[in-house]
């Protein structure tokens, strides 16, 4: 069973995801909050498997939610709620610990493969969006300097070039076709990576490599 809570300041919003988790039976709502300090009380209270965040809310907003997560070790894994693809906040929220995101038109059914993928350990990342996020909030010329991970010296070249294809937004089994090798190959490089880096994700990952300049294919 896979715990969920919803947090939105729009009571409809709420509402409306409410309605579709509830008939699922592999999902269990665990609670709901209408602003960021609620919020917090909650995750903490009950540490759901997946959080429905909104950014903008009143009191704390999403990414300080996210942050307080991260500092207080809770494996809750978040998919941040935005009205815009491109918001200003994606790339924030993906340097702040986010599992991925999603637009609040989404259709249900991205709703609920959203929560089990992220449930399951994988990020939410499309190709095309992760490309557009970063080179809009993410590369040097508009975001933070580049600053090479602390841990990046232990990658082998190929666990490298691995994590610079994750950061491109495929999956391990287009990474694969693309390096002409097994899918099984692309996965035992990826987890390695995530343990050697630390990072929770593979949307960690994505963050990962372009604050650390790892070349990053072209598709």
């Amino acid at each position: 069973m896979i715990r969920v809570a919803l947090v939105d300041d729009q009571a409809l919003v709420r509402l409306g995801m409410r309605t579709l988790i509830d008939v699922e039976p592999d999902l269990e709502l665990c609670g709901e909050a209408g602003d960021g300090v609620a919020a917090l009380e909650l995750i903490t209270a009950h540490q759901p498997d997946v959080v429905l965040l909104d950014v903008r809310m009143p009191r704390m907003d999403g990414l300080e939610v996210l942050r307080r997560i991260d500092t207080h070790g809770i494996p809750t894994r978040v998919i941040i709620l935005t009205t815009f693809e491109l918001d200003e906040y994606v790339f924030e929220a993906l340097r702040a610990g986010a599992s991925g995101f999603l637009t609040k038109d989404a259709e249900p059914s991205e709703l609920l493969r959203a929560i089990r993928v992220v449930a399951a350990g994988d990020s939410l990342l499309s190709p095309a969006v992760t490309r557009l996020v970063i080179e809009r909030f993410g590369r040097p010329s508009t975001g933070p300097a580049p600053r090479v991970h602390p841990s990046l010296h232990l990658l082998t070249e190929r666990e490298r070039e691995i994590v610079g294809w994750v950061a491109t937004g495929l999956s391990n089994d287009d990474i694969a076709k693309a390096l002409v090798v097994s899918p099984a190959t692309v996965r035992t490089h990826v987890s390695r990576a995530l343990i050697k880096l630390g990072a929770r994700d593979r949307a960690q990952l994505v963050v990962f490599a372009y604050q650390s300049g790892i070349p990053v294919p072209t598709l």
